[in-house]
């Protein structure tokens, strides 16, 4: 187990599996997450002064904590929720390979 402290996993839910794969595929595509993992969930909160249930996708976004607001603002950009979920808690350990891995498929290449 290695120390982990420069990785987080960021957690967004989305109306529909759509949005929710299409958020995911970019942030790969750019280089901001490693590997997003979508699920299905159900969501009980208060909006507007009145309780809700609702099925929701949530993603479970792995990345660098320096990217973290770049991740944000892409989610923001992108998101079609008022004020979306986006939250990220640290990674606090983690196999060396795994977290080299995140490191790894969060650095942009040359030239990208």
């Amino acid at each position: 187990m290695e120390t982990a402290a420069e990785y987080c996993v960021v957690i967004v839910t989305t109306a529909t599996e759509a949005e929710a794969l299409s958020l995911a595929d970019q942030l790969v595509a750019e280089h901001l997450a490693a590997c997003v993992q979508v699920l299905p969930v159900q969501s009980i909160y208060r909006w507007q002064g009145a309780v809700h249930r609702a099925p929701e996708w949530q993603l479970l976004i792995k990345t660098r904590i320096a990217l973290f607001e770049q991740v944000r603002d892409r989610l923001l950009a992108l998101h079609s929720y008022e004020v979306p979920e986006i939250i990220a808690m640290p990674i606090i350990a983690g196999s060396s390979a795994y977290l080299n891995w995140i490191k790894e498929q969060t650095q942009k290449p040359p030239g990208g």
